[in-house]
């Protein structure tokens, strides 16, 4: 039986301190991911004090107060994304009296199943994060909700608008407020605060001698027109966000624990594979590259089919420290672009060699990496215009060095972080180890039968 979700209350959620208003045009860097779906977390605390009383008194009010706080020091993710009145320009704007939408919710799900190691209905999660508000004259840039299990636990869910932020600033932005929660309860506010948090607005940082932006809008404009039949869009400048596909009600959701250890067994498979092929080749063994390769192949197997299907891969790259001069690591907004690889045929990677093929690839390309791919952000739209229903991309969300299990408010370690719009595609989601111990953590969302062929897979893999 699917459970049910009552809310509770939905407030707005104003900085505690702003004075006038700000706005900060969007980069070519934003502008990629304007129309596309926003990224949605939800983070897991159990706690078996979390009865109705104290989720009341206590959490609900840390959590408010310390996100106002926290705004302050943030102020554009209170504010909207508009067009200037010319329509040439998207900006983020925020005006005096503009919020941050915060809904307060009780779940009757089983709080165990969501946080554990079986698979579950995808469907779950989708009640825990609230919709971000888009129209087709504004966008908003988070929404925040916070959904009472009781007697187990709580969660944080967290939507945000992918052209305002990418998952270094997101998790900038959650660690200030966790920060700032902890800090509160723990009764230390007065004490400073952290440097490394406070935000960058310099938009001057981003070099755009190329007007690389006017190109990744024409690019957006011939994409719409795609999706429109060939012919114009109704609204061309519409905010709203594109419509995502129904998902499949067979759909269910795995998180996969790999150990250091487990990524070190992996690795030296690698090296022997390669050092045995007929054609040896000293391999980039990165953490990354290792589990990623791992993922792929797993993921291409458990579909099966016809090995001469279309398959690819795709994963985000953090341009920070590859532009020159490098952008510092507390600047707000995106400063991402995107590696693909498409079309390659699924039956490189079934074969008895597939995860040395996998581990090349993907080996190779993160060795390609530099200044150059913050140029190509415009062929990564080009790249996504090529996705068809019959290719099988597989990219990824998150990352290891989020540090995502470090985001204590006040009550402890996160149980579980989930990554929810994974399901939006073909994709998967990495984060580290939740222990700290080097390990990294995989999370999945497959119709049911594949992912019973991927769990099998993925232990089986472990064993060689």
């Amino acid at each position: 039986m699917a459970s049910s979700l009552n809310v509770i209350d939905v407030s707005r959620i104003t900085p505690a301190d702003s004075s006038g208003s700000l706005t900060l045009p969007l980069t070519f860097f934003d502008l990629l991911w304007y129309k596309l779906h926003p990224v949605e977390r939800v983070i897991f605390y159990r706690s078996t004090d979390a009865t109705r009383p104290f989720f009341d008194s206590s959490i609900v009010p840390n959590l408010k107060s310390s996100l106002s706080s926290s705004l302050s020091h943030y102020l554009p993710l209170a504010g909207k994304l508009v067009w200037d009145s010319l329509g040439k320009k998207l900006s983020l704007v925020y005006s005096p009296n503009d919020a941050v939408l915060f809904t307060v919710a009780e779940s009757n799900a089983d709080f165990s199943l969501l946080t554990g190691p079986k698979p579950f209905p995808a469907a779950e999660l989708y009640p825990l994060v609230s919709e971000l508000q888009n129209s087709d004259d504004s966008a908003s840039a988070v929404s925040f909700q916070v959904t009472l299990f009781p007697n187990q636990g709580f969660c944080i869910g967290v939507s945000a608008h992918h052209a305002v932020l990418d998952g270094k600033t997101t998790t900038m932005f959650l660690k200030f407020w966790a920060d700032t929660c902890k800090r509160r309860q723990d009764q230390t506010v007065n004490t400073s605060l952290p440097q490394d948090l406070i935000p960058l607005y310099d938009r001057t940082v981003i070099k755009d001698p190329k007007d690389i932006e006017t190109e990744v809008l024409n690019k957006w404009s011939s994409l719409l027109k795609a999706f429109s039949g060939g012919k114009e869009p109704d609204n061309p400048k519409s905010l709203k966000i594109l419509p995502s596909p129904e998902l499949s009600p067979d759909v269910v959701r795995f998180t996969f624990d790999l150990s250091r250890e487990d990524i070190q067994t992996l690795r030296e498979r690698l090296k022997r594979e390669s050092s045995a092929s007929s054609s040896p080749k000293e391999l980039r063994l990165s953490t990354f590259v290792v589990t990623y390769s791992y993922a792929l192949t797993c993921i291409i197997r458990a579909r099966g089919g016809d090995p001469s299907r279309p398959v690819g891969y795709g994963f985000a790259v953090d341009c920070r420290s590859l532009l020159d001069p490098p952008v510092p690591p507390n600047y707000f907004g995106n400063c991402v672009s995107a590696m693909f690889k498409i079309p390659l045929k699924a039956e490189r990677f079934m074969g008895e060699e597939g995860f040395l093929i996998a581990a090349r690839y993907v080996s190779d390309s993160v060795e390609e990496l530099d200044e150059s791919v913050a140029l190509k952000v415009p062929e990564v739209l080009a790249a996504i215009q090529t996705i068809t229903q019959e290719l099988q991309v597989v990219s990824v969300a998150g990352s290891t060095r989020f540090g995502v299990y470090g985001l204590d408010f006040g009550w402890g370690r996160p149980e579980r972080v989930l990554v929810v719009s994974i399901d939006q595609g073909e994709a998967i989601s990495m984060a580290e180890g939740r222990d700290g111990n080097g390990g990294v953590e995989i999370g999945f969302s497959l119709k049911k039968h594949e992912m019973e062929a991927l769990i099998d897979l993925l232990r089986d893999g472990l064993r060689h």
